[in-house]
């Protein structure tokens, strides 16, 4: 007798083992425990926690990953598919605001063509303490430059449960990815999100500046209409797999203004007739924004010449 052939996803792999949801309920009615086929590494494949798989199950209740149906879109770091939406978690204070750590989150997120949303999270700090009044500014500020490019910006308080529902209604729909600078809040607002997930959150140590990490491996959450992935070590970023080339088009008005340029790879540094720096002259590209991107390039070159 032939196997059955069944659909699902994976939403978690831990220690050699996938876990597979149905598509369909069934009488098991929870997540099959599966081994991928050895196939998988001879092809030199993967799976990932997001990928829709076709399965077997065998005699003991256990599954067999037997293909991988095709990716909408992969992230290296982390190792998810079919990711759509990128909630970007950024704190207005402690930590402070890091923007050169945001613009490299955008760059990779817009390579990977995923839908970022920018969310400021803790905002009740805010209105509390010394920082209040520079917290505020610099949050503001955020909010007029990120708009102004054409991003979401959404602003949450966990604590004080504001902004959760605009989030969870931007959600619907979507396999969703939250990253940002450590110690932001992300799991706070996961659990905020979803009440009685209880996802293990850290204080932040003032002195460094930044939280310890407290995800320890990808999961996909189902928040209800929706799928969150909760995913470790996501804010040490750099450009291994970006080319150079692809450094303009993570800053979508670089990428929007480079048709204008008068040469064709223009690298919007120092060339004539660059509409990106005719954009900064005239205030339309920040300059803040441009500035990262100098520091980005330098960066990658720096790479390249090391290997």
């Amino acid at each position: 007798m032939a196997e059955q052939q069944l659909k699902g996803r994976i939403v978690k792999a831990l220690s050699g083992y996938y876990y597979v949801r149905p598509d369909e309920i069934t009488s098991a009615g929870h997540d099959i425990q599966c081994r991928a086929r050895g196939v998988f590494k001879k092809r030199g494949l993967s799976p990932l926690v997001g990928d829709h798989v076709i399965y077997s199950l065998t005699e003991n209740g256990e599954g067999v990953v037997d293909e991988l149906l095709p990716r909408r879109t992969e992230l290296v770091r982390p190792p998810v598919a079919n990711v759509d939406l990128a909630v970007l978690v950024f704190s207005v204070t402690e930590p402070a605001l890091n923007l050169q750590l945001l613009d490299k989150f955008l760059v990779h997120i817009e390579h990977a063509e995923i839908r970022p949303v920018l969310c400021l999270s803790k905002s009740d700090l805010e209105h509390e303490g010394s920082q209040s009044i520079e917290a505020k500014a610099a949050a503001d500020k955020v909010r007029e430059l990120y708009t102004s490019i054409g991003y979401e910006v959404l602003g949450t308080s966990s604590r004080h449960s504001e902004g959760i529902d605009q989030l969870l209604s931007r959600l619907q729909g979507h396999v969703a990815v939250f990253a940002g600078q450590s110690g932001v809040g992300k799991s706070s607002l996961l659990n905020a999100i979803v009440p009685g997930l209880a996802l293990e959150t850290n204080v932040i140590s003032n002195k460094l500046g930044r939280g310890k990490h407290t995800t320890r491996h990808v999961e996909l959450i189902d928040v209800g209409g929706a799928y969150v992935a909760d995913t470790p070590g996501f804010s040490q970023l750099d450009f291994q797999e970006l080319g150079i080339e692809d450094l303009g088009y993570g800053f979508i008005e670089m990428r929007e203004l480079a048709p204008k340029c008068k040469f064709r790879g223009c690298t919007h540094v120092h060339e004539p007739g660059c509409a990106v720096l005719e954009g900064i002259e005239k205030g339309t590209v920040a300059k803040s924004r441009h500035s990262h991107y100098l520091q980005f390039l330098e960066e990658m070159k720096e790479k390249k010449r090391r290997y």
